[in-house]
Order: C-alpha cells, then sequence, then structure tokens
C-alpha cells in the first residue's frame, strides 16, 4: 500500500509486480481499488507492474463533502498527480465505468502520457438517460435517508471480507453517505466523458470490453466508441459478471493486448521545429 498528497489530500494506492510495465486502474463510481486485486495480482504475475489507486471520495482515500472536488478533468488531474508521485513519465490507463471514462479523460489531457488505454464498460451517448433515472435518485435518497444509510455503513463494516463479488457489494454499501453524495452531485454537474470530438483524438492503442444488455453500460456505447478511436479493439463479454465469475478469457485478452503494447516502440513527441 502506498499513498501520496494531492492538494491538501490523501490519496491511497496498491501496488503488484515491478519493473517498466505500468498499468493504473481505476475503479467504478463509489467503489474501491478492492475491485481489481484478483486481476492486478494475475497481471503482476504475467511481468506487469500495476498500480490500483482510490480516486478522492472512494476508498479509503480522503473523502471531503465538497462537491467541487469532483469530476472527470480532475479525477484525470489526480491519476497525473499519481504518475508524477511514482515517478512516471507514462502507463498504460484503464479502468472500469466511472474509471474508463477517467481513463479516455486522461488520454484527451495527458496525450503524450498515455501509453495505452483499457476500457471496460464506458459510460457515454447511449447511457445519459439511464443515468440520469439510476443516480439521480440515488442521490435523493442518500440526502433524505442519511441516518439509515450511516447506520448501514456502519453495520456492514462489521462484515468480513469472502469472496470478490461479495465484497463488491459489501464495498458499496458501506460508503458513507455525505462523501458518496457529494461525488453524485459533481459528476451530475459536470461532463460524464470527453466529447466526440475530443474522443477522435486518441489515438493510443485502446482495448475496449463491452457488455451486453446493460443500460448503464450499453454496449452501443463500447461500440461506437471502437469506431471512434482509429487504435480501439472491441472485445463482447459474455455478460457483466464474466469478468467476475470466469475471467480467464478477458483476462487473456487484455494481456495479450499489453504484451502488443510493450512490444511496440514508444512514440516520439512531434518536432517543434
Amino acid at each position: 500500500m502506498g499513498e501520496f498528497a494531492y492538494e491538501g489530500h490523501r490519496i491511497e494506492y496498491d501496488a503488484y509486480g515491478e519493473g517498466e510495465r505500468l498499468l493504473v486502474l481505476v475503479h467504478g463510481l463509489l467503489m474501491n481499488r478492492r475491485m481489481f486485486e484478483p486481476l492486478a495480482r494475475e497481471l503482476a504475475e504475467q511481468g506487469n507492474r500495476v498500480v490500483c489507486v482510490d480516486l478522492l471520495g472512494h476508498g479509503r482515500s480522503d473523502r471531503p463533502e465538497d462537491l467541487r472536488l469532483y469530476s472527470m478533468p480532475l479525477f484525470a488531474r489526480q491519476v497525473a498527480a499519481l504518475l508524477d508521485h511514482l515517478g512516471e513519465p507514462a502507463a498504460v490507463v484503464g479502468g472500469t465505468s466511472l474509471g474508463a471514462n477517467v481513463a479516455l479523460e486522461f488520454a484527451v489531457g495527458e496525450s503524450e502520457r498515455t501509453r495505452a488505454l483499457f476500457i471496460e464498460m464506458p459510460v457515454l451517448d447511449h447511457a445519459l438517460p439511464a443515468v440520469a433515472a439510476t443516480f439521480a435518485p440515488l442521490l435523493l435518497g442518500l440526502r433524505a435517508g442519511r441516518p439509515v444509510f450511516e447506520l448501514t455503513s456502519l453495520l456492514t463494516s462489521a462484515i468480513p471480507r469472502t469472496h470478490p463479488l461479495i465484497d463488491i457489494g459489501l464495498d458499496w454499501v458501506r460508503q458513507r453517505p455525505g462523501p458518496s453524495g457529494a461525488v453524485l452531485e459533481g459528476l451530475l454537474l459536470g461532463e460524464t466523458a470527453p466529447h466526440r470530438e475530443e474522443r477522435l483524438g486518441i489515438d493510443r492503442p485502446t482495448l475496449i470490453v463491452g457488455h451486453p444488455r446493460d443500460p448503464l453500460h450499453p454496449f452501443s456505447d463500447s461500440g461506437m466508441l471502437a469506431e471512434e478511436l482509429p487504435n480501439g479493439r472491441l472485445v463482447e463479454a459474455n455478460s457483466i459478471l464474466e469478468w467476475r465469475l470466469r475471467p480467464k478469457r478477458l483476462t487473456r485478452e487484455l494481456t495479450s493486448f499489453l504484451q502488443e503494447v510493450w512490444a511496440w516502440p514508444v512514440a516520439e513527441p512531434a518536432s517543434s521545429a
């Protein structure tokens, strides 16, 4: 476990493996870095150095109740600050859901620091109705039912960790309502992802994993992103549970993609002459 200071706040991360083949993984909304622990260990065994980070407002990083601290561009800046802390000029950056969108935002703002992208379940244009229908009521519930959610957080925090899939669910309900509400407010008031015109400029190799029958992460968004990115590759998961219950196929796809990325020469920045 490691940590670093970011604009007066503390951000925590876990690192697996060693070497120069750095992959940064960013969790989903109101989740934490532990969701990637089995994947990170497997990738580390394949020669990758994997760093899983808790963004502000998530996991064991600081969780201030200030909506102004939460947006996709600000989350991307935290990934850049992580690379600064690690002393790394660039990395493969990836994530799930919120983490996928943060990776896209990072690639737009920090293209020279982006070696490649791993995008699972992006939340783009076709997801907006489901996002509004899901998270606006959740935000209202967190505000109106704060005492109930505080009690739920306290009680579930005493339950020991057992199975990774169960732990993901427990970590979600263990959230304290104040910081979680601030995260949702900040994201709902801002842009959920880079605009299409910005995404068209992302030229880094990108592995995109989409899931069927998921209104919050419609496969049409994954397909659209694969068409927009000149170096995008689309893989269809059997369901949202495949990587959580039967991960071998998708982990093999990601491992193969990373091997290709590390075999390619690093792109030189354009000459200023």
